[in-house]
């Protein structure tokens, strides 16, 4: 008698090959083999050099990790949307240049730690606002692929940044500012707590409300998002400034870190955030992506440098292993596709 199944048959749950379902489906699953690398890299670090296993490392992994998860952040919107944006490095440089000579001109004339602080916040908002409205005229209005309209400003930004400043850093802002940087609650700071609320208010806003539905709609067919009643130019606008924002947010985090804002702050960093999402699973055609992709894959960034750096490895190595990574992450993606395309 045959036993050969019959196509289309169920597979009875408790079976053997329903389990083997199961267990082929979670460790096809991006983000578990994400944490599933990242864990294997702390334990392989940690038993390199068993200071990295500690509080004080785990502190500075985070604060490695905090401008970086905010720029793949903006980074995974714009990507789902089908573009990209290469100015996000430069954004972190002028936005942080610019404050740092708000707060510098405020603290001279006597004004409290905190409302400089409030209205250098404020103030690299705007840029990053600026830049990523920028960004969003030239690729609707101007009609320039968001490569080339993201290069433009990132050149732009990036030669503004020095022009003000003579490469030289900005400081002279509140004097106790950096210290809010110092852990206070385990490993975490105060801007790292921040940042870890932006990340849950991105992921509600990109899995649970509107603005994600239509991201995710526009990154995969523009013309049937557009057919369906999107207005595409408003929504792509409102993803570029709210990549200039967090990106800005990215420069007002390293002033706090560093105690001034220099030019040169975010230089290359575009690459980190590119990176960080491609790990993360998202697919630089658009429509595919995930916040919690995104943030392990910054995890996984900044727990490289931090690791080779304690086991006496160049840093320089960094860049092997990132291009490994995305190698890797790219490999699966097309593993899933092609599973996907099979069933």
């Amino acid at each position: 008698m045959s036993t050969t199944a019959t196509p289309g048959a169920t597979v009875e749950p408790g079976s053997k090959s329903h389990g083997r379902s199961r267990l082929l489906g979670i460790v096809s699953n991006q983000q578990v083999l994400l944490l599933i690398v990242w864990l294997a890299m702390i334990g392989l670090f940690t038993a390199l050099n068993r200071i990295f296993f500690s509080v004080d490392v785990a502190g500075n992994v985070l604060l490695d990790w905090g401008p970086v998860v905010l720029i793949a952040l903006a980074e995974t919107f714009v990507v789902v949307s089908g573009g990209i944006d290469l100015s996000v490095g430069a954004v972190i440089g002028l936005s942080g240049v610019v404050a740092a000579y708000v707060m510098q001109d405020m603290t001279t004339k006597g004004q409290g730690q905190w409302p400089t602080l409030l209205v250098g916040l404020v103030v690299a908002l705007a840029v990053g606002a600026i830049v990523g409205l920028t960004n969003a005229l030239l690729i609707n209005k101007a009609r320039l692929v968001p490569f080339i309209a993201t290069l433009a400003t990132l050149g732009a930004a990036g030669g503004l940044s020095i022009v003000l400043t003579g490469g030289s850093p900005i400081g002279g802002g509140p004097p106790n500012a950096i210290e809010l940087s110092v852990p206070w609650f385990g490993p975490f700071s105060t801007p790292v707590l921040i940042v870890v609320v932006i990340v849950v208010l991105c992921w509600l806003a990109l899995h649970k409300a509107r603005l994600g539905r239509y991201t995710y709609a526009i990154g995969s067919n523009s013309f049937a998002a557009r057919a369906a009643g999107i207005n595409v130019q408003r929504h792509l606008t409102k993803v570029y400034v709210l990549s200039g924002v967090l990106s800005s947010l990215a420069g007002m985090f390293l002033y706090l870190r560093l105690g001034s804002g220099a030019p040169t702050s975010g230089a290359g960093m575009e690459l980190d955030a590119i990176a960080a999402v491609v790990i993360g699973g998202a697919a630089l055609s658009g429509g595919v992506g995930k916040v919690t992709g995104t943030v392990l894959g910054a995890l996984i960034l900044t727990t490289v440098t931090s690791g080779l750096i304690i086991i006496g490895v160049a840093p320089n190595w960094k860049q092997v292993v990132v291009a490994v990574l995305i190698a890797v992450a790219v490999a699966v993606q097309g593993f899933r596709r092609n599973e996907g395309a099979s069933a």
